[in-house]
């Protein structure tokens, strides 16, 4: 039992930091494209900050823990308020609103990729050590986080982003009927992730939308990981 509990501990300090940091990126990017187009409302309420305590929500952090303790960390942070009729051109800003998140995940993947490759080339892990062990695996974690992270938000599914993309290129009357679809986002979302586990033959697109094309980036991106 306790080297149980020792072993989810350690499994929440290596995703616990990567899962943060990957969260407050993607929701402040939100909050600074829309600033930039004209809505003043998420950097009134703080929410274009690095600080991962403005993002936190208390449910999604919660989840977080439990989903840990059974095996892998899932949670969320709290949606940057976004006012679209305060955008300088609502349908066309809220592309690049939605568009933020993801774009800035994928930016952040590659910046740590770069980090840790070249700390790798400078021959930094050469020599064992715990400290190097644990930000060398932090690093990668934060790769496969991010990009993971870019690739799930792209999903058209309301409320994730990339429903906002692709209601910004739709015909108006067309869009709302479409994310009147918001109201079973969640549930559908839910079934997605669990019911291919479940149901034999149930069409795992998660995989085929997330996983399969987040582990093409990430091997691109750190080679050696295979």
């Amino acid at each position: 039992m306790l080297s149980w509990l020792l072993g989810f501990l350690l499994k929440v300090v290596l995703l616990a930091p990567p899962i943060l940091m990957a969260l407050t990126v993607h929701e402040a990017s939100h909050g600074l494209v829309a600033y930039l187009r004209g809505d003043d409302t998420a950097y009134r309420r703080g929410r274009v900050s690095l600080n991962p305590f403005r993002h936190l929500d208390p449910a999604g952090t919660l989840v977080f823990f439990l989903t840990a303790w059974f095996g892998a960390g899932i949670g969320w942070a709290k949606p940057v308020p976004v006012d679209p009729w305060r955008l300088k051109d609502p349908r066309r800003d809220m592309i690049w609103v939605s568009a933020a998140g993801p774009a800035s995940n994928l930016a952040f993947a590659a910046v740590l990729a770069l980090a840790l490759n070249g700390l790798i080339a400078t021959g930094l892990f050469a020599a064992y050590a715990d400290w190097k062990l644990y930000l060398g695996r932090l690093l990668e974690l934060g790769v496969q986080i991010n990009v993971v992270l870019a690739f799930f938000n792209l999903i058209p599914l309301p409320p994730l982003d990339g429903s906002g993309i692709l209601a910004g290129l739709m015909p108006p009357p067309l869009a709302q009927r479409y994310l009147a679809w918001r109201r079973y986002g969640f549930a559908i979302l839910l079934a997605l992730i669990f019911l291919p586990g479940w149901l034999p033959g149930f069409p795992d697109l998660i995989h085929w939308l997330v996983l399969y094309p987040a582990s093409h980036i990430v091997a691109w991106l750190l080679p050696w990981t295979g």
